[in-house]
């Protein structure tokens, strides 16, 4: 069983989302039958995690051949990288689902399935082949949840969004390939998994460019990294609830696993060489997004760019090269899934008791609702790094990283948060705290009790990692240490 437990805990969403497919059309039934599936993936994913040893090789592996005459397995594993994006997943789908219990059709709650299958065995996957497959399936239900439960111009919003991220994905797919065919043409024989890919030695300096890049635009579509993050803004203001939390809080991060899981140990000298560069094009876009996001008056759109911001920094954190900024990186993708998660979904919540998403057509919402006005808090000043919450953690490791790296940019980080904390201050004090400008104030109901106890989790999560956070890093830092050690000897040696 401990073999296959990842396997079960890959499909038992597919299983379950094709069985209720055929078998009722009763949204109750659906919707409960899924939160139970996702409530038993979090359990087995616990006892993954306890049992999990720090070290840095993969456990739980499965490796059997798919597609044998071309090298193609389905291989998957799990380390400390992986682990910790594993229990976020976990945690934060059955506890979402609560807060979007009501109002939801068959097909909403069978499309986050699906997703959900999508999302984890992507993570999972060390067969590149097999990634890309998982990478494409948890596109599909996004888009068809934009396209049928979004709002305003929805299709062309659905339309954008799918050329943008198929582009990134055909051009990392004919990467995949050229490096299968690099790895035949130099041992003799076919092989997709990513720790063979590391092996090859016949790659030019132009090549492993343009390879890098071909990767890159995938992920850092997906993430997004400045300039190729115009898609985000118009596809969270007119996504539903659910599929701009799952674009957020889970999707947004695979795209910066992806970096490190494939792009680093496969191309390490290009990581090292251009690290400079991404260290650089983080901090810009964690200031430009911040400054777009001042200027925002849709909640949606001003959240868009608040994970934009966050994501960049993220992204500068990964190509610091050293223990502080990565482990930082990841850190952040926990605190931010859980801050920017809650937040997508509590503004979902005023959208539909309002009809508003503006900060002007909003205000005194604290007033009538005082649970949701402290929860809605206490995620903002996550989101924002005030001490003794998780993104204070995860930001001054960052920091620290990149003034490791390189002074100038260190300091340039650290001032970097004030933009964070002024967008979000402001948009507080407007679109919650004080009365309403226009007209009488708002009808807004108060958390009801399953949403309180979805959010109970995360709460105790933002400040559990942020007054013990050894508790957390201590399961990924082995791996990263010899993950960096490694890469750092085979950058300087190529």
């Amino acid at each position: 069983m401990s073999a296959d437990i990842l396997s079960f805990i890959i499909f038992l969403p597919a299983v379950v989302a094709f069985g209720l497919m055929i078998t009722t059309r009763h949204v109750e039934t659906v919707r409960n039958i899924a939160f139970l599936s996702t409530t038993v993936i979090l359990a087995l994913v616990l006892k993954i995690y306890i049992d999990f040893e720090p070290s840095a090789g993969m456990q739980f592996v499965t490796n059997v051949p798919w597609i044998s005459s071309y090298g193609i397995n389905y291989y998957i594993g799990v380390d400390g990288f992986s682990l910790t994006i594993l229990m976020m997943i976990a945690i934060l789908i059955p506890t979402a689902y609560l807060l979007l219990w009501d109002g939801r059709t068959k097909g909403y709650w069978i499309n986050m399935l699906l997703v959900q299958t999508g999302v984890t065995g992507a993570l999972l996957s060390l067969d590149v082949i097999l990634f890309y497959f998982f990478w494409e399936i948890m596109l599909l239900p996004v888009f068809l949840m934009i396209g049928i439960y979004g709002f305003g111009d929805k299709v062309f919003t659905t339309i954008k969004v799918t050329v943008y991220t198929m582009v990134g994905s055909l051009l990392m797919f004919v990467a995949i390939l050229y490096l299968g065919v690099s790895y035949f043409n130099e041992f003799g024989s076919w092989s997709f998994q990513y720790d063979s890919l590391t092996q090859i030695t016949t790659l030019s300096y132009n090549e492993k460019i343009w390879l890098f890049l071909a990767f890159l635009s995938a992920f850092a579509i997906k993430i997004p990294i400045f300039p190729l993050h115009t898609w985000i803004m118009e596809t969270y203001k007119n996504a539903p609830t659910g599929a701009v939390f799952l674009l957020s809080s889970i999707m947004a991060k695979l795209g910066v696993y992806a970096i490190v899981r494939f792009m680093i140990p496969i191309f390490p000298d290009i990581y090292v060489e251009f690290s400079t560069w991404f260290v650089f094009i983080g901090l810009f876009g964690l200031i430009y997004f911040g400054i777009a996001a001042l200027m925002q008056d849709d909640l949606k759109r001003m959240f868009a760019y608040s994970s934009a911001s966050h994501l960049s920094f993220i992204a500068a954190g990964i190509f610091s090269l050293n223990e502080f900024g990565i482990n930082g990186a990841l850190y952040l993708i926990i605190a931010h899934a859980i801050a920017t998660g809650a937040l997508f979904l509590l503004v979902g919540i005023i959208h539909d008791e309002t009809g508003y998403k503006t900060i002007k057509d909003l205000g005194g919402l604290a007033k009538q609702s005082p649970i949701f006005t402290t929860v809605f808090a206490i995620m903002l000043l996550a989101n924002i790094g005030l001490p003794g919450t998780n993104g204070f953690v995860s930001e001054l490791l960052i920091i620290f990283g990149v003034y490791e790296f390189n002074h100038t940019l260190g300091y340039i980080s650290a001032l970097t948060v004030i933009i964070g904390a002024s967008y979000m201050l402001w948009m507080f004090q407007r679109a919650i705290l004080v009365k309403r400008e226009a007209g009488e104030d708002l009808k807004f109901r108060d958390l009801k009790i399953k949403e309180i106890i979805g959010l109970t989790p995360w709460i105790i999560l933002i400040f559990l990692m942020g007054v013990y956070p050894d508790i957390f890093i201590n399961k990924f830092e082995p791996t990263v240490t010899h993950y960096l050690n490694d890469i750092l000897q085979i950058g300087a040696t190529k």
